[in-house]
C-alpha cells in the first residue's frame, strides 16, 4: 500500500490499526509487563501498535515520520 503520512494520520485509529496489521511488515515487537508494542512499516513511515495484552484489546497507536538526513 503505498499511502502518505499525513493522509495515513487522518483516518480513523482502527483504520489506521487494520491498514498496519493487514498490510504493514512488522519490523519489532517487545512486551513491557501486560503492554506488548509491535512496530509496523507502512509505505514511507512506521505504525506502533499498543495491545494489552490482559484483556486482547489495542490501548494505543503511534505513526512515526521517517527522518530525512540532509549530507
Amino acid at each position: 500500500m503505498n499511502i502518505s503520512f499525513y493522509d495515513f494520520k487522518n483516518l480513523p485509529d482502527q483504520t489506521q490499526k487494520d491498514i498496519a496489521i493487514n498490510e504493514g511488515r512488522v519490523m519489532n515487537e517487545r512486551v513491557l509487563n501486560s503492554l506488548k508494542y509491535v512496530l509496523y512499516e507502512v509505505s514511507c513511515f512506521s505504525v506502533e501498535v499498543i495491545y494489552n495484552t490482559d484483556n486482547g484489546k489495542m490501548e494505543g497507536l503511534n505513526v512515526f515520520q521517517k527522518a530525512v538526513y540532509a549530507t
